[in-house]
């Protein structure tokens, strides 16, 4: 049986005090209690970035301005692959909020833990914790 294939497009929203805006993952969804950097799939004829634009004004209510690509990288679950696609965003129209209703914060990016995200984040977090990105 061929694993379920997924293409996610994440949001990395730092603002100028290098804080990183994060939200939890519902209690319903695959990693559920996981923090996480916004986002979501690749819809069918999306491009990473207008997938990410698209997702961060679905769930934190801001428009993105000139996502950069920071990284990708696939991860392979017992019952899924996927690929990320990383984008850092430090100008957007709006004030970020958990519009889903779910939990949210700025966290300094130098206290961010890979233990407490998904673990194809790990390396994201790392270079963020050590300011490498």
């Amino acid at each position: 049986m061929a694993l379920k294939r997924l293409t996610i497009s994440v949001g990395i929203i730092r603002n100028s005090r290098k804080e990183i805006f994060i939200t939890q993952r519902d209690a319903s969804s695959h990693m559920a209690g996981f923090w996480e950097f916004p986002g979501g799939k690749v819809e069918a004829g999306e491009t990473p970035v207008q997938a990410v634009i698209r997702e961060l004004q679905e769930e934190t209510g801001i428009v993105a301005q000139q996502p950069a690509l920071i990284s990708s990288l696939e991860h392979v679950f017992p019952d899924r692959v996927i690929t990320l696609h990383f984008h850092l965003i430090e100008k957007w129209h709006g004030e970020p909020y958990g519009k889903e209703g779910q939990p949210m914060r700025w966290i300094p990016q130098t206290e961010l833990k890979a233990e407490e995200f998904p673990p194809a984040n790990e390396s994201i977090v790392k270079a963020l914790s050590r300011g490498e990105i």
